[in-house]
């Protein structure tokens, strides 16, 4: 499925849903698990035209354990930078997931506008899945 999502205002950018999903599936592969076996992959397509991924990794203390989210934003800023228009996240069957609520708030931040999830329930925008959200726009206030 194919849709468009808004990179920069003004311009649209063509978004591959079934690529995106395969690079996650690629990431996911790629995942520390050890202890709870659930591989985590997720992966975006950024505002530059870039697409970056991230899976998850454990830790034998759980709480720092690091999701897919997160490593992804690290991929993003280690290769160079940019804003998602487009996020996908899958486990270890390739079904979709929803980003928990920590990650959603970091997505949020490195989010560019009209930012698109495929979430469990369908295509939602970041404010449908983050509403009212705490950003850097409330510090500046």
């Amino acid at each position: 499925m194919s849709t468009t999502a808004s990179g920069r205002p003004g311009e649209e950018a063509q978004v591959d849903w079934g690529a995106l999903r395969a690079l996650a599936q690629e990431a996911m592969g790629k995942a520390y698990v050890p202890y709870s076996k659930y591989p985590v992959g997720a992966a975006a397509l950024l505002d530059n035209g870039r697409t970056v991924s991230g899976c998850n990794v454990e830790n034998a203390s759980y709480g720092l354990t690091l999701c897919a989210e997160c490593s992804l934003v690290s991929a993003i800023h280690m290769g160079g930078g940019g804003r998602i228009v487009a996020f996908t996240c899958v486990d270890g069957a390739g079904e979709i997931l929803m980003p928990c609520g920590r990650c959603r708030q970091l997505l949020y931040e490195h989010r560019a506008p009209g930012m698109v999830l495929e979430t469990v329930s369908g295509l939602r925008t970041m404010d449908q899945v983050l509403p009212d959200a705490f950003g850097p726009e409330d510090l500046e206030k």
